[in-house]
């Protein structure tokens, strides 16, 4: 085989691509890396976590992916900043086409490129996306100190996020579809408890708007058609995700959401193929699931290599 040859080939450099490129390079496979970004993926924007085991009193995103790093550099995974523009899986070997023209090959890959967040597709959103309205409330909260802000949903990041945005604005509007919150038990309790925030219930964001700069977001209720102007001069979405699959293009199969179908070996619809983390149908993404499913793929992925050499 060429030097363009590996035995397994990581797409992703995020909690779940790092442990699959540890548990890779701990079975003696030629594995390489691939991140098109900055390694450690979404949770560089999240401020804190505390339910990550091994750690009581918590730790920043930054510090885990750090930690994670240097643990996969130390078992000599080589990681490169290159961006996977389309895939091959029709043949015994996969081939990885790069945007700098060059193409891989190999034995397996494993799927770990993530999710992206949702947008509202309301009027002027486009206009001010950073410039106003933010996905990330650790990169941009310090921008709006003592301002009022808008966040839109009702899950765990929305609500951990805008607990976060207390730290630095006077005023937090959360704007919920529905008439209660989708987050954990403990981060209701505590937003509720929190004064800077104002929760708006049954309502939807129809349009941000703004002359020199957002500074305001026009909210409807659901059930009662009223309607609400917010001044505002921020606005943080946090709606959902979307698997970060384009360069598949069909590759694999996915579910209605675009998320990648596998097994319980985390294989895809391709021998060999394999995909972990956010960017598969799995009931919870969290840190330690998309660590579980790598650290699974790898072990798949090591077997299907043996089966392959004898």
């Amino acid at each position: 085989m060429s030097d363009s040859h590996y035995d397994c080939l990581i797409i992703g450099g995020g909690p779940g691509g790092l442990t699959a490129g540890i548990y890779a390079a701990r079975a003696g496979m030629k594995v390489l890396l691939l991140e098109k970004a900055s390694v450690g993926g979404q949770i560089l924007v999240t401020d804190f976590i505390e339910n990550y085991p091994g750690f009581p009193k918590g730790l920043t995103g930054w510090e885990l992916v750090e930690a994670m790093k240097a643990q996969a550099e130390n078992f000599g995974v080589p990681i490169e900043s290159r961006e996977v523009v389309s895939v091959d899986f029709t043949g015994d070997l996969k081939k990885v086409s790069l945007s700098d023209g060059a193409a891989l090959t190999a034995t397996t890959v494993i799927l770990a490129t993530g999710a992206s967040p949702k947008k509202l597709g309301v009027p002027g959103e486009k206009q001010f996306m950073g410039k106003g309205i933010s996905t990330c409330a650790t990169c941009d909260a310090p921008f709006y100190r003592n301002k009022a802000v808008a966040a839109v949903g009702g899950g765990d990041t929305a609500v951990q996020e805008s607990l976060y945005l207390t730290k630095f604005v006077d005023k937090v509007y959360l704007i919920h579809r529905r008439d209660q919150l989708r987050a954990t038990k403990i981060l209701q309790d505590r937003v509720f408890a929190n004064d800077k925030v104002e929760i708006l219930w049954d309502s939807i964001v129809t349009k941000v708007d703004g002359l020199f700069g957002l500074d305001k977001v026009l909210v409807e209720n659901v059930k009662t058609g009223e309607t609400r102007e917010l001044a505002v001069e921020g606005c943080f979405i946090w709606v959902g995700i979307l698997p970060n699959t384009d360069f598949l293009s069909g590759a694999v199969e996915v579910d209605d959401g675009g998320f990648i179908v596998t097994d319980a070996r985390m294989q895809t619809s391709v021998p060999g193929v394999f995909a972990v983390g956010d960017v598969r149908n799995t009931p919870l993404r969290q840190v330690a699931t998309a660590v579980g499913d790598a650290a699974i793929a790898a072990v798949s992925a090591e077997h299907y290599v043996e089966q392959v050499k004898s």
